[in-house]
């Protein structure tokens, strides 16, 4: 069981949970995450870490709430408990000295991005990030991710907040102006493949962290096997970060609807049960 310390709503549905974890805080690094159930009976999902605190012995779980399980964690606060926090799982993120790292993150995923650009610019690299949402409201971690920037491009489809367009405006927009060294993109599937499509055009080295399906977390069920260059790899053991030219995004996004009916079915009914 691990004891929820703080809860925060970063906007309608989105969750900031900060969990007793002690011994994941002292392992974690840039791109690890955790599988979390909400009870007994709950479904396993990956959760990635944003942050921890050493001293306090704590994580920081960013989810947004998209069907049962989600919805159940994040309704959760302070002085709840989380049936079971397993982690730190994955291969943390490459951290090395590129020059110019170009950090994008969609919605939600500008969550896992926030460990990545502090450790690119603790390396001593100049970030730029893209940060892109639907509007004002879903932008979150705007002030941390400046912290750890050199500068950052906001994106908004409506044109509430920074300027208008999709995240590959954005992109655009850095790399026409310096030569960008390396880049990494984290967010909705879609969003992560015309993002790669847009570096692929300039030849940039460009890395992302999948959000596939995921049961076990350990390689076992095989529920998030993607095709890496036509070769099959598991993302809760070889990734989540693949290079982002070499995913077959169209087979990845098909298998992440294999469950949309069963989902949809279920998220109902606890809707239902919750009136």
């Amino acid at each position: 069981m691990n004891k929820i310390i703080d809860k925060k709503m970063l906007s309608e549905n989105v969750a900031q949970l900060i969990v007793e974890a002690p011994q994941i805080a002292k392992k974690r690094k840039a791109g690890h995450f955790v599988i979390v159930r909400v009870d007994e009976k709950g479904e396993r999902i990956p959760l990635t870490i944003s942050s921890a605190d050493v001293e306090k012995g704590t994580i920081t779980l960013i989810l947004q709430k998209v069907g049962v399980s989600s919805s159940k964690i994040a309704s959760l606060n302070a002085g709840d408990y989380l049936h079971d926090v397993v982690g730190p799982l994955g291969k943390a993120t490459h951290i090395e000295k590129f020059g110019t790292v170009l950090c994008c993150g969609g919605g939600v995923g500008v969550a896992p991005l926030l460990p990545i650009v502090q450790a690119m610019k603790a390396a001593g690299n100049k970030v730029i990030s893209v940060l892109a949402a639907r509007n004002k409201e879903l932008i979150i971690l705007e002030d941390e991710i400046r912290k750890s920037s050199d500068e950052v491009i906001i994106m908004t489809d409506d044109g509430s907040y920074g300027k208008q367009g999709v995240v590959t405006v954005g992109m655009e927009e850095a790399i026409a102006k310096e030569k960008i060294d390396f880049c990494m993109v984290i967010g909705p599937a879609i969003m992560m493949k015309f993002a790669s499509m847009t570096t692929k055009k300039y030849e940039i080295p460009t890395y992302a962290s999948l959000n596939t399906i995921m049961v076990d977390g350990t390689g076992m069920c095989g529920a998030c096997r993607v095709s890496i260059d036509g070769k099959t790899k598991f993302v809760c053991v070889d990734g989540p970060e693949f290079d982002a030219h070499k995913v077959d995004w169209s087979e990845m996004m098909m298998r992440m609807g294999a469950y949309k009916a069963e989902e949809k079915e279920a998220f109902d009914k606890y809707l239902q049960t919750t009136k």
